[in-house]
């Protein structure tokens, strides 16, 4: 049987599922899934309803996509851990990464916070195959770690959890930060200081003992 061969897209094509993308990120951030409306993105694209429904077919595709490509961009830092690697340089390398991130898109932090309390609906399969696999896969790289003697043992499954709580901190809760640091730290160098503490609070504590 045939099948029906897509045709790659034009240079314009990709150029207006971008902008779309970008507008709807900015609506998902700001208002959630169910807050934001394609009447909205589509006023903030610059373009109308029945133009942006043509590159997409509805707000949860487009709203897939987007979570599609957050995944990849948010495991990128957890594949980069190297199994041969030592340690406590990929760890600190992993947090530095984390808070970078956070630093960079903080919209996108907003959009898979905002998905995550409602119950994850429309990215529940993602979290318990392509994410749940890799966490176990890196979880078994800080197991041998510790089997090795190289770090001190704990749960690595808590371990990042609380590397992905602590670092998304400074995106999810931005504007509260930079209120209690105050005027004299609010600046880009809040994250240096934060990566500094967190390699302490985690490095440090990870060290074998004696």
């Amino acid at each position: 049987m045939d099948e029906k061969v897509r045709k790659p897209r034009t240079r314009i094509q990709v150029e207006k599922r971008e902008l779309i993308l970008e507008a709807a990120l900015e609506c998902f951030s700001q208002h959630g899934f169910r807050g934001a409306t394609i009447d909205q993105i589509a006023a903030s694209a610059g373009m109308s309803k029945p133009n942006l429904l043509y590159y997409f077919k509805s707000k949860d595709d487009i709203h897939r996509t987007l979570i599609q490509r957050l995944l990849d961009t948010w495991l990128a830092p957890l594949r980069e851990i190297d199994d041969i690697g030592d340690p406590v340089t990929e760890l600190r390398s992993y947090i530095r990464r984390k808070l970078e991130m956070a630093r960079d898109y903080p919209r996108e932090s907003r959009l898979f916070a905002n998905e995550i309390l409602q119950g994850a609906p429309r990215i529940l399969p993602m979290l318990e195959g392509e994410l749940k696999s890799l966490v176990d896969e890196k979880s078994e790289v800080i197991r041998r770690w510790m089997r090795t003697g190289k770090i001190a043992r704990t749960d690595p499954y808590h371990l990042i959890f609380a590397i992905w709580a602590t670092t998304q901190h400074y995106a999810d809760f931005d504007v509260q930060v930079r209120a209690v640091l105050g005027p004299k730290r609010d600046g880009e160098g809040r994250f240096e200081d934060a990566a500094r503490f967190l390699e302490q609070l985690f490095v440090e504590g990870l060290k074998p003992k004696g």
